[in-house]
């Protein structure tokens, strides 16, 4: 047996992988339900309900999808010029510290220059803290053929070490007892609530506006279309005369930037501080994201919402089944791995 590329992708079979890679990862999952001693049926029907099956749930779902949105949209546009970042979770720490050192560590004599100004120079160091820090892997890629992925990866832990230790030094606040935590950001700081009695605030309403943003960046814009072709073949946009360099460094301040965002967004929207648990995964989230969306920046949208309704209702489904919580990280993963080959199937055909 053999693989064969196929002639031309049908438009169906883009469509129909991620829904195949859905149902093909609850059916292999549904075996690990059965083995904890749940019943499939009322665990899957539990797990939605919990994402999606109340105005609690729905609301805590999109809370949840918010960052997730955004290191979606990070790996999307990255993985788009073969760029692979997988160090979203390093970028979202780094932009929630640079949050909070502009919006929080000035003890509030900063507020002198008023919220007004002092927000977005929050929003400002925090997408430049991420940018930054990608930034590095995408010119040792470029100039030394150093492999992004281990690069990436290995400062997702070189940045939480320097979180601890951050938090248990500089950055600490000292009124906090027990876990360690930073300072917290001014109230006025603070991201509004789009939803009374409920934890959904106005950077759900950033990430929708940003999700069309950069599908419009790469459907009509030059650098769209040179990131497109970049991605398509870095050798033959170089034959073609496109600056490969020049868009890989972009790509990377613009991925980067994305997920610095998600951790000022995450601080300023939901927790108003920075712990060592204040992610509980959304960098690597990002990464089966935007597989799942197939790289669509409007995709992302419904696949954060997905993966953060499955986070969201494993947690009802603990509780009235007895099946860990972890049951959704292992879903996430298992749906990454099927899309890949759901991704792979659309593109090749199995002969014999």
């Amino acid at each position: 047996m053999r693989l064969e590329r196929r002639a031309q992708t049908s438009r169906r079979a883009l469509l129909l992988a991620p829904v195949g890679a859905v149902l093909l990862t609850l059916a292999l999952t549904s075996l690990l339900v059965a083995w904890a001693g749940a019943p499939i049926a009322r665990a899957y029907l539990l797990l939605i309900e919990g994402g999606f099956g109340s105005r609690f749930a729905i609301t805590e779902t999109l809370t949840r999808a918010t960052p997730l949105i955004l290191t979606g949209l990070s790996a999307a546009v990255a993985f788009r010029a073969r760029l692979y970042n997988i160090g979203a979770e390093g970028q979202l720490y780094a932009g929630a510290l640079a949050a909070v050192a502009v919006g929080g560590l000035h003890g509030g004599e900063g507020l002198a220059l008023s919220a007004w100004l002092l927000f977005p120079l929050m929003i400002a160091a925090a997408m430049l803290a991420g940018a930054l820090l990608l930034l590095g892997p995408a010119l040792l890629k470029s100039r030394f053929g150093v492999d992004e992925v281990v690069t990436t990866l290995l400062l997702n832990f070189i940045v939480l070490l320097a979180v601890s230790a951050l938090l248990d030094g500089a950055m600490k606040d000292p009124g906090a007892m027990g876990w360690p935590q930073s300072v917290a950001l001014n109230d006025e700081l603070q991201l509004s609530r789009l939803l009374s009695r409920s934890r959904v605030h106005t950077g759900l309403l950033a990430a929708l506006v940003l999700s069309v943003a950069l599908w419009a960046l790469l459907r009509f814009t030059t650098l769209g279309f040179e990131i497109r072709a970049v991605g398509s073949g870095p050798r033959a946009a170089a034959f073609a005369g496109m600056p490969v360099t020049a868009v890989g460094v972009k790509v990377a301040l613009l991925s980067g930037a994305l997920a610095g965002l998600a951790g000022a967004v995450e601080v300023a929207g939901r927790t108003g501080y920075v712990t060592l648990d204040m992610s509980p995964g959304y960098g690597m989230g990002g990464v089966v994201i935007a597989m799942l969306a197939m790289l669509n920046p409007l995709a992302v949208v419904a696949a954060a919402i997905f993966v953060a309704g499955m986070l969201v209702g494993a947690d009802s489904m603990s509780r009235a089944v007895a099946v860990p919580t972890y049951i959704a990280d292992v879903i996430v993963a298992i749906a990454l791995i099927c899309m890949l080959v759901a991704t792979l199937l659309t593109q090749y055909r199995i002969r014999r």
